[in-house]
């Protein structure tokens, strides 16, 4: 599978306001990628520059923004803290589904639950 590093910038906060801390990536190193993820939802983890742990971790590739690049962003299962301005690793180890649209947040949040249940059943760290 893919993996995208880059330093954590600060993103809108939306995540976190409907109760999904996401960690928002610089895309410096994506855009030298050779081949590109395509866009969607993964599973996979995600390992902090100067850590041991490893992370569970739902991951969002895209949407594309004006400037052409995919967001790119990720919920760190069983992380607390604030990561602003370091390195992190992003390992894509299983698509799980493409972007769709939600006509409410709740249908939304719902279906964020059912990828996060999905990333915990795929992504089995045994450190």
């Amino acid at each position: 599978m893919h993996t995208v590093s880059g330093k954590v910038i600060k993103g809108r906060g939306y995540g976190r306001k409907i109760g999904f801390p996401t960690v928002n990536l610089d895309r410096k190193q994506y855009v030298r990628l050779p081949k590109k993820p395509r866009l969607g939802i993964y599973a996979g983890t995600a390992h902090i520059q100067g850590e041991e742990k490893e992370y569970r971790t739902a991951i969002v590739i895209g949407p594309r923004e004006r400037n052409g690049l995919p967001k790119i962003e990720a919920h760190l299962l069983s992380f607390t803290g604030v990561l602003y301005g370091r390195r992190i690793e992003l390992s894509l180890t299983k698509y799980l589904r493409g972007f769709m649209s939600f006509t409410g947040e709740e249908k939304m949040r719902r279906q964020i639950i059912k990828d996060i249940k999905t990333t915990r059943q795929v992504i089995n760290l045994t450190r």
